[in-house]
């Protein structure tokens, strides 16, 4: 039984879903790159990669001024990692992914250094890497993270994100031949907090990276992550889950650039909305250039809307410039509860708002139990849990104002 069913009652504007009237006017692989803000003008809202954020917003981000603010940082390294840092310079001669938008070259123009975080070659770490990271007072910030995974090494690093900040960062992550990286980036933000981000993975030959984004708070968050194969074999898996309430604008955005051949990719995000205002994006794009023979893609969105008020836009796009592939595919879809689940769930004697809980908790399921970190599974399901209680209060609350 499907746990999506589209509404007969929903506007039409109340979600999108379309790889035919939202198709870009050109080739993802066509947009600039560079590490010259100057190369970036100005957004105004109409550009295919802006069109569905509130730029308005975002005037503090976008200034190609330094201003000096950072996060507070707090690491928990296992032996053999590192942490150091490099200068701009550094970066960019390294050859690790340009900036691809405005905001990406501001953070990395005036980020003042590169934090790196060293995975040493054929280093198995058991634990979790953590590094946490905390705004405050709503300052402008500018980060900028490099991650580089040695050859044949093994790792999960958890990235978490809290406080008030208006904060724009450029990661790079860079693995190894060989290696096995999960990188999990947590969005747990105050109300008022402004997040931007350019995530840049690079997966080496027979590599396997998963990058798991959360994004649960923030009153803006737009992550973009693109993934790119340094040889052939490589694995790439990116899942997705967040959750956005009344007034917040919940944006993410993927580019897979299959150039390799033999390489793999699976994106999977699940959303869920409640309240007026709450707005979530995903814009998928895979491209599998003419030398990515033997290439295999699919990537998946799905979006619960638990109330009126809430939109969700999914649009997935794939470029294909090659037919030697082993299998290349996409799907969304944006629905209201399943109404004969709910009745069946509260025919056998559980109430409304639990068989509701139910209902969600096995939306997101799918997802969250391939996390495979254990306590921020956990940690996901309590907070779901009590955004599902404050929709509850509020269903209950508006039924008895109007009763």
């Amino acid at each position: 039984m499907s746990l999506l069913t589209p509404s007969p009652t929903q506007s039409p504007d109340a979600h999108t879903h379309s790889g035919e009237t939202m198709v870009p006017d050109a080739s993802r692989a066509e947009r600039t790159r560079s590490y010259a803000v100057a190369d970036f003008p100005l957004p105004n809202g109409r550009e295919e990669e802006w069109r569905f954020t509130p730029i308005d917003r975002l005037g503090s981000l976008l200034r190609d001024e330094p201003t000096g603010a950072c996060l507070d940082w707090a690491e928990s390294l296992p032996a053999g990692v590192t942490l150091t840092t490099m200068s701009v310079e550094e970066w960019q001669e390294s050859g690790a992914p340009k900036p691809a938008d405005r905001a990406a070259a501001v953070a990395a123009a005036h980020s003042g250094g590169v934090a790196v975080l060293t995975v040493p070659a054929e280093a198995e770490i058991e634990e979790p890497i953590r590094v946490s990271l905390r705004g405050n007072d709503g300052r402008v910030v500018h980060g900028h993270r490099l991650i580089e995974v040695g050859h044949h090494a093994k790792a999960t690093i958890v990235l978490q994100h809290a406080g008030s900040a208006a904060y724009s960062e450029v990661l790079s992550i860079v693995a190894g031949d060989g290696a096995d990286l999960t990188v999990v980036t947590l969005q747990e933000w105050d109300d008022d907090a402004i997040h931007l981000g350019q995530h840049d993975v690079v997966v080496g030959r027979d590599a396997s990276v998963r990058h798991i984004a959360v994004t649960l708070g923030g009153s803006i968050v737009r992550l973009n992550t693109n993934a790119t194969y340094a040889g052939p074999g490589g694995a790439f898996e990116a899942l997705g889950v967040y959750f956005a309430d009344a007034g917040q604008h919940l944006e993410h955005r993927l580019f897979v650039d299959h150039e390799a051949p033999h390489c793999t990719s699976n994106v999977e995000y699940k959303g869920a909305l409640q309240g007026d205002g709450a707005r979530t994006v995903w814009v998928g794009d895979v491209l599998i250039r003419a030398s990515a023979e033997g290439t295999d893609t699919y990537e998946l969105n799905r979006n619960l809307l638990l109330t009126d008020g809430a939109r969700a836009d999914s649009v997935p796009n794939l470029e294909i410039e090659t037919g030697e592939i082993v299998g290349a595919g996409h799907a969304a879809a944006t629905g209201r509860f399943d109404d004969e689940q709910l009745f069946y769930l509260m025919a056998r004697g559980i109430p409304e708002a639990e068989a509701r809980r139910l209902v969600v908790r096995g939306f997101f399921a799918s997802v969250i139990r391939r996390i495979g970190v254990a306590e921020i599974s956990d940690h996901l399901m309590k907070v779901i849990e009590e955004e599902l209680r404050a929709s509850d209060a509020a269903l209950v609350a508006a039924a008895e104002g109007t009763a």
